[in-house]
């Protein structure tokens, strides 16, 4: 890939920064990692995550050179080749050393923030180089010869969103005067975490996970969605839909359950969902960080797995959803530790025996970052909760790297708000269909927050098929 190939600005330097940092070797990918290669190779797609940041009035190139040395050097994951190996997934090669480039960029006549953007799409959408190619991109760009953004495109084998927020702490951590780290890197790396799942225990783990995912292969429908109503060929789209009343409802239900809102959101899916399919149980594969165990919470690496998560909501109340909800996710949790190879394998050998594929292509994810437990906060009232109702936003901005599965929810918390975003196959899905997905999430929530005792209006039994 040369990078001077870039849609929008000009190329005025290419910075070649040196990094050196503790650690290096060879070996198996992590499960984390393995999953992610997976999806990699299905989409052929180099899947990313990317983060673009206004700077401090006064940072230099320099100083951006500065942090992106100390990161990569820092962190073992950044400093990271994949060893393509042909019919099986790559080993990866950690280096204790070495040159990462810094490129620059003049906005020009441009807005930086636009030309910032622009980079950041471009390289998501180019594909890296992995087994030459260092896991990290990085931009400055300047408008009128002073940075104004900094843009950072890092391979998804290399960091998940969790593992972003965890270097971002340990870049601000970091002594203001000289520069040093907080202490000594403690995490697992990724070569730490291979080899502790390649361990009897590790492999214990595993087979408890397939066996999990074996269960719920062998009771559920197969079809989640029934036949596409509109036909053509596969094309995918994404609405994203802000909710300040989604925010405070599971807020209030948090503080008064007395539990993490995570749980209240996804009971919330699970009953707008069948809401609008009929279908049920609602069978969804939940993206799991993977951050509960001792050495992994603060780990800069991708950990982030996914495990399937089953619920009834059938002839039941929203409120009893919710609690119902908390149980089955930490069954989710817990058996989000396994290699993706093999559970391919399970699934190909259960949808033999079963004579019909299971249709798993309902994704969630919740991957926002700020506190879920809203401890010693007094709840909103309800008279806060129905005037949110009306300041709902919907927008169709689409991103580079797209879900490419019938139903795949993503949701971030920006400033007071949660915002639902949500790619579907457009076969199954109009426009307006996908609104009214979002806006029956909405719904379940402010039910459960003000009127836990409603009925889900789901009746049993169901056949799989869409109502509409």
């Amino acid at each position: 890939m040369r990078r001077s190939d870039l849609p929008r600005g000009e190329v005025v330097d290419r910075v070649l920064v040196a990094f050196e940092g503790d650690g290096a070797g060879e070996g198996e990918l992590a499960f984390g990692q393995l999953g992610l290669w997976q999806a990699i190779e299905e989409s052929g797609e180099s899947k990313t995550v990317a983060y673009v940041a206004e700077v401090e009035p006064g940072t230099t190139v320099g100083d951006v050179a500065d942090m992106l040395g100390f990161m990569v050097g820092r962190h073992q994951a950044l400093r990271t080749h994949l060893l393509l190996r042909a019919g099986r997934p790559p080993r990866q090669r950690v280096s204790s050393s070495g040159e990462v480039a810094l490129v620059v960029v003049a906005a020009g006549a441009d807005d930086p923030a636009e030309v910032a953007e622009a980079v950041s799409a471009h390289w998501e959408a180019v594909p890296f180089a992995y087994d030459t190619e260092w896991p990290v991109r990085m931009a400055a760009v300047l408008a009128g010869g002073v940075v104004t953004h900094v843009v950072t495109v890092i391979l998804h084998t290399s960091i998940d969103a969790f593992g972003l927020s965890a270097l971002a702490a340990d870049i601000g951590a970091r002594d203001p005067r000289t520069g040093a780290p907080a202490g000594p890197v403690t995490a697992l790396t990724p070569l730490d975490q291979a080899a502790r799942e390649a361990t009897a225990a590790g492999r214990r783990q595993n087979e408890m996970s397939l066996r999990h995912l074996e269960r719920v292969l062998r009771t559920v429908a197969a079809s989640r969605f029934g036949e596409p109503p509109h036909g053509g060929e596969p094309r995918y789209e994404m609405l994203r839909y802000r909710s300040p009343a989604i925010r405070l409802a599971i807020q209030a239900v948090a503080v008064r359950e007395k539990v993490d809102d995570s749980a209240v959101l996804l009971a919330c899916f699970a009953v707008g969902l069948a809401r609008f399919t009929g279908v049920n149980p609602v069978l969804a594969m939940m993206l799991v960080s993977n951050r509960f165990r001792p050495g992994v919470a603060d780990s800069v690496s991708a950990l982030i797995k996914v495990s399937p998560f089953l619920v009834d909501v059938a002839e039941t109340t929203v409120g009893e959803v919710v609690s119902h909800a908390a149980a089955k996710a930490i069954n989710t949790f817990k058996n989000a530790y396994y290699d993706a190879y093999e559970q391919v394998e399970l699934i190909e050998r259960v949808e033999r025996e079963r004579g019909e594929a299971v249709d798993l292509s309902c994704y969630y994810n919740d991957r926002r970052q700020r506190d879920r437990m809203h401890l010693g906060v007094a709840p909103p009232t309800e008279d806060d909760v129905r005037a949110a109702l009306a300041r709902g936003e919907v927008s169709w901005k689409q991103q580079v790297s797209i879900p490419r599965y019938t139903l795949y929810l993503s949701v971030d918390d920006p400033p007071g708000a949660v915002e639902l975003v949500l790619s579907v196959d457009t076969r199954y899905f109009s426009r307006a269909e996908m609104e009214r997905i979002a806006r029956n999430i909405e719904e379940a929530a402010v039910q459960a927050a003000l009127d836990p005792g409603a009925p889900t209006r789901i009746t049993r039994p169901v056949t799989a098929g869409v109502l509409r």
